[in-house]
């Protein structure tokens, strides 16, 4: 059919191409068919289609949107009343739940918010949580209903569908202030903007074998149902196996379990294991242990089990019943699997299943699951961790209510109205959420979850580096264990995982980062799926006995970890399945995967899957087609027709297992199932900055996206409305001159973090060993690598409980401290544009000496109630700064509060850090006149020279390709691209291509040119590889770093100097130090850097009992304290910090005595 449409359409293109007319068969058109098939379509529009709808950041804002619209409602259905156990007749109901606009209580009614006033005056950005609630009170019959009651306040994500910037253009955005740029997904916690970061999990309610310490295979589950937790584990320890469970004692046979749940029989055990001999084997332990325990009947085995339960582990209602191990077996062990009216097979036969896993792993240990595989991991987003929490406080503030509840019913003899609703009317639930997101700890004791450090304060120190802690993947694993396995590049993590963007150090490999075009799944109703798979001719497992379990040709089919049954015809139902998903039947995020080995077809519906898109091919012809791409480009089609119309589809990590992907239509070959969208895409957002990052060695992608984080640059278009505590911005950024597709899809060209260097590759002047970098004076007096600093001050103005309150005054003009203030307006606030410097008042701040006791109008107090409380600028000597803007505003308690921004501009000097896009890093080494720099034939001078060693052994030849495309493109004004693995797409400029380029604008074809020194003015005997390389400046400079002291601040306690740069402290000899110089013999310079630089003390000591005396002043003479005398008393120096030790001793009944000899 395919080809009847394209005949229609094509002959006479086809024809044209080769070049004769056709000859009038009627029958067969034998030159169309052997014309050659049309070239490849170029799907990258696809990319910046699919980031509108999905990927970076909109993971976080999907999830929170499933939370806000379905979640929410999910949790307060499941707990919707409250009674009173007091007087069951009053009762209140949750009826519906909403989540309104974002606002803030004002006097009487709420304000509207937006993102930016919640930034300015440190509040938080949330919106009340309405319940319609239906309750009784006491005395009346009638049913009373009550709409829209706030029981609390949820932090909204920006750009989520409650925030008020969701569905805005940038002309609206602007009006609030905000940066069109900017990628949401954050929440703003009392001013600061909190990032959730996705955390990574073994996925629950499946088994997963694995191998224990001493060797043992074990085979556990981690279930995981609304109502609870549990992790069930069998283990083989010597040939037999048990099962441990934390409610019991002891390791529980696992043949007792089986008789338990009502298999007695042997024989069907083993039928359902399998009935090969090797199985039967490897089971007959475990079966004669059994019956050494004397168990046979389904109730001794229960009596068996009770006597090893832990004891009050267990109380519900179910356990006066029936046993509790009986009961512990129906609800904890396995709880993921239902059982219904005492059935308990469907367990059976899990346990069978999990048994003949571990049994194939004993016999074969490839078959072994591999916990790092990114297929066995969950990743949890914002809105799953929120709800959690949500859920836990509004159990917490319903249990609460019921237990208030029923007190004041149990004391109420008196007659006044009892109103259920101002139960329900507490902080609990917003300062719960807020004291959560704030310090980053959840303590979830409902779930047993404890974690510290889940949220971040968002990186603002570039644009990119915000985009890349949007993506973040926080690990499950400490970082101080020394394991390799989990910080291994995974093969399963391509086009998943970014393989470059991960820190160098400890945390190393442990912390990823999501590649370009990968989305994380949301959970979907599990119903219809389970049906529909039973329609699609799955035998249910009821209708089985344990021999059909195994048969040769069937296999199981597995659903979100339940096992539903078994299928004749695998291949069949998989490709059934996958039908349905592209003609949208199911949801696109169902995945389909067929396990040969483990003879299982896995279907996933459950969240936290990672997948990606890939193109469609039928026997390796590519689904879309040129009209395709032509209407998508014209704007009729979006990306999610072409997923509507079975042209792509999403697969996660496991059904990849089940494809075979070629990375470019020219690839594919008739097995080929899949083709990849865009090859770029395997790369995360970071690395997606670096050009041609395929010709690099992969270390130095790694640092480069640990650096593109730390440079300067722009941060978003409202930078200056913004008061962050640390603001450094670049004064004159530009956009790369050799560019990528990445950095136009995600709009670094608009805030870039760079500039284009012109760069010598030569040696000069012997200052640029070890890749330091040689500057040309010229070029930074024209503002290469200049840069601001914006530092936030701020002051507070309190009110106390006397209702005194802290007051600003005018300034005085003259006295002692007028030389302070002369920054200061006549309000005794600092005025914007005066410089600042160190110790300068920048606001006159008084307070109230008295702030407790009676009430006193402020207005009354005389102004000698108040003391000087101003505050001054803790500056360095010589840095002058400038007062940039004064921002006035009210914070959440009704104070007055100030913010200051100092600005400070900085030109690069010796020392300070730069690097290139290739994680070549260095350091200005030294700044030379443009005089003496060496210039080309045409002038030009280069305004950085870096030294040629760094090349060999960094082996980063992506920075020469950039560096003749950076010279192609200056010469011929086009921006060249250098894509990821681009050239065979195009999306990168080959070097022939460029090479081209310059020897058309008259430059050599390799980049080099002739140059002249600018000190003898003679040619020089190389040509020199000169072109523009895009440079960033890091934020290490040297004026934030650099310390000395000579005398100084020493602390209270030993007299010695304080410690550190910010207080100013001196710099420690310790003991590795000391121990040098004892080497060295150099005792008096010990002598000097221990005491009397230090803490040199003068002491009497009494040369008779050893003790320390004292000097009294009157008498002109040293007395010591035991002797009662000053006879034999000898002055000396010591340490103050061994005095302080000597005294300390004595404080604890030892007596030090110092025995003194003549020097």
């Amino acid at each position: 059919m395919g080809l009847k449409q394209d005949s229609e359409e094509e002959p006479t293109k086809k024809n044209q191409d080769v070049g004769k007319q056709v000859p009038d068969y009627p029958v067969i058109d034998k030159q169309f068919l052997a014309a050659p098939i049309k070239s490849a379509v170029d799907k990258f529009q696809l990319v910046p289609e699919f980031l509108k709808v999905r990927g970076l950041v909109k993971q976080h804002l999907d999830s929170f949107n499933y939370f806000v619209n379905i979640g929410i409602k999910k949790i307060v259905r499941a707990n919707n009343r409250i009674v009173s156990s007091v007087d069951p007749d009053i009762y209140l109901e949750f009826k519906d739940v909403k989540i309104g606009d974002p606002s803030m209580p004002g006097d009487g009614m709420e304000d509207t918010i937006s993102p930016q006033k919640c930034r300015l005056s440190d509040r938080t950005y949330y919106a009340p949580i309405k319940v319609d609630v239906e309750y009784k009170t006491q005395g009346s019959d009638t049913q009373k209903t009550s709409k829209d009651v706030i029981i609390g306040r949820m932090p909204i994500m920006l750009r989520s569908c409650r925030c008020v910037l969701y569905g805005q253009d940038e002309a609206e955005l602007a009006k609030l202030g905000e940066c069109p740029l900017d990628p949401g997904g954050y929440f703003i916690i009392k001013g600061t903007e909190k990032v959730l970061l996705i955390q990574e999990q073994l996925s629950k309610n499946r088994i997963i074998i694995d191998t224990d310490k001493k060797g043992n295979i074990n085979a556990s589950v981690t279930s995981s149902t609304e109502e609870r937790k549990s992790k069930t584990v069998i283990l083989m320890e010597k040939g037999k196996m048990y099962l441990q469970l934390n409610q019991f004692t002891k390791k529980v046979p696992i043949m007792v379990v089986m008789k338990a749940m009502g298999m007695e029989s042997d024989q069907e055990v083993v039928q359902m294991i399998g009935r090969d001999p090797r199985y039967s084997v490897l089971l007959l332990p475990s079966i004669e242990e059994c019956a050494r325990h004397g168990v046979y009947t389904k109730q001794q085995a229960i009596e068996l089990i009770e006597s090893w339960v832990k004891k009050s582990t267990y109380s519900g209602a179910s356990s006066e019943k029936e046993g509790r191990g009986l009961s512990i077996l129906r609800y904890i062990f396995l709880s993921n699997v239902p059982v219904r009216q005492d059935n308990f097979r469907a367990k059976c036969i899990y346990v069978a299943v999990m048994l003949r896993r571990m049994i194939d792993a004993i016999l074969n240990k490839d078959t072994l699951d591999d916990k790092d595989y990114v297929g066995n991991k969950r990743l949890e987003l914002s809105g799953q961790l929120i709800s959690l929490l949500f859920e836990d406080l509004f159990k917490s503030m319903i249990e609460e209510a019921k237990k208030r509840m029923d007190m004041n019913l149990a004391r109420l003899s008196r007659s006044s109205r009892f109103d259920p609703l101002q139960y329900i009317l507490g902080r609990s639930i917003s300062d719960g959420l807020e004291r959560t997101l704030s310090t980053g700890n959840f303590n979830v004791k409902r779930f047993r979850m404890e974690r510290k450090g889940m949220t971040q304060p968002l990186s603002r120190l570039s644009f990119i580096g915000t985009l890349g802690h949007m993506t973040r993947i926080s690990p499950q694993f400490e970082k101080s264990r020394k394991v390799s396995g989990p910080r291994a590049l995974q093969p399963s993590q391509w086009g998943m995982l970014c393989p470059c963007d991960t820190p160098e150090g400890e945390a190393c490999g442990l912390v990823k980062n999501l590649a370009l075009m990968t989305h994380v799944t949301t959970d979907e109703e599990e119903g219809p799926l389970i049906s529909l798979c039973y329609c699609l001719g799955v035998e249910d497992l009821e209708l089985l006995s344990g021999e059909e379990l195994h048969t040769q040709n069937s296999f199981l089919v597995i659903f979100n970890g339940l096992i539903l049954g078994k299928h004749r015809r695998p291949q069949r139902f998989a490709s059934a399945m996958r039908k349905l998903r592209r003609a949208g039947k199911i949801g696109e995020f169902v995945s389909v995967f067929v396990n040969e080995k483990q003879r299982c077809v896995y279907i996933a519906s459950d969240g936290g899957r990672v997948c990606r898109p890939l193109v469609i091919a039928d026997k390796g012809i590519s689904r879309i087609k040129e009209h395709h791409m032509k209407e998508l480009v014209d704007g009729v089609r979006t990306f999610d027709d072409f997923l509507r119309d079975g042209l792509i589809e999403y697969l996660d990590v496991n059904e990849q297992n089940n494809a075979l992907i070629a990375l470019y239509e020219g690839e594919a070959t008739p097995e080929t199932t899949h083709i990849e969208i865009e090859p770029l895409t395997i790369l995360g957002v970071i690395a997606g900055l670096i050009p041609y990052p395929h010709h690099n060695q992969s270390p130095r992608n790694t640092y480069q996206c640990a650096m593109g984080k730390q440079a300067m640059g722009n941060i978003a278009y409202n930078q200056f409305c913004r008061m962050d505590t640390l603001l450094y911005l670049l004064v004159y950024p530009q956009r790369p001159l050799l560019t990528t597709k990445t950095i136009e899809l995600v709009g670094y060209d608009k805030l870039g973090a760079g500039q284009n260097a012109t760069v010598a590759v030569m040696s000069y002047s012997g200052y640029d060993i070890e890749d330091a970098i040689v500057m040309n004076k010229s070029s930074l007096d024209r503002g290469f690598g200049r840069c601001i600093v914006m530092k936030r001050l701020t002051a507070l103005t309190q009110r106390y409980e006397n209702n005194t309150e802290d007051r600003i005054i005018r300034p005085n003009r003259e006295g002692d401290n007028a030389g302070k203030m002369q920054i200061l307006d006549d309000d005794g606030i600092a005025a914007p544009g005066e410089i600042i410097r160190k110790d300068d008042i920048y606001i006159n701040k008084q307070s109230p000496i008295d702030t407790r006791g009676a009430m006193v109008s402020h207005a009354e107090l005389a102004d000698r109630a108040y003391r000087p409380s101003y505050q001054t600028y803790k500056g360095i000597e010589g840095e002058s700064c400038v007062v940039d803007r004064v921002a006035l505003f009210n914070d959440r308690n009704n104070n007055l509060s100030i913010k200051f921004s100092i600005r400070q501009t900085r030109r690069p000097e010796v020392g300070d850090k730069f690097s290139s896009r290739h994680g070549q890093k260095g350091v200005c080494g030294t700044i030379i006149q443009q005089e003496d720099f060496p210039f080309s034939e045409r002038g030009i001078c280069p305004d950085l020279i870096m030294n040629p060693h760094g090349f060999p052994s960094r082996m980063t030849v992506g920075k020469m390709i950039e560096l003749l495309g950076g010279k192609a493109g200056v010469s011929c004004g086009r921006f060249h691209y250098g894509s990821a693995f681009g050239e065979p797409s195009g999306h990168a400029d080959t070097v022939e291509a460029i090479s081209e380029v310059l020897v058309d604008k008259g430059f050599s074809y390799n980049g080099k040119d002739f140059l002249y020194s600018g000190i003898t003015g003679c040619p020089l005997q190389a040509y020199i590889f000169m072109g523009p390389i895009y440079y960033q400046k890091l934020k290490h400079m040297v004026l934030d770093k650099i310390h000395a002291r000579g005398n100084g601040p020493r602390l209270m306690l030993t007299r010695q100097p304080t410690e550190g740069r910010a207080r100013e402290g001196g710099l420690r000899v310790g003991e590795m130090e000391r121990d040098c110089l004892i080497a060295y013999g150099a005792s008096m310079l010990i002598f000097e850097r221990l005491m009397i630089s230090s803490d040199p003390f003068e002491v009497q000591v009494c040369r008779q009992c050893g003790l320390l005396g004292y000097y009294n002043h009157k008498l002109k003479t040293g007395i010591c304290s035991s002797c009662k005398n000053g006879d034999n008393i000898s002055t000396m120096k010591l340490p103050y910090a061994c005095k302080l030790l000597l005294q300390e001793l004595q404080s604890m009944n030892i007596v030090p005595r110092l025995k003194l000899a003549e020097a």
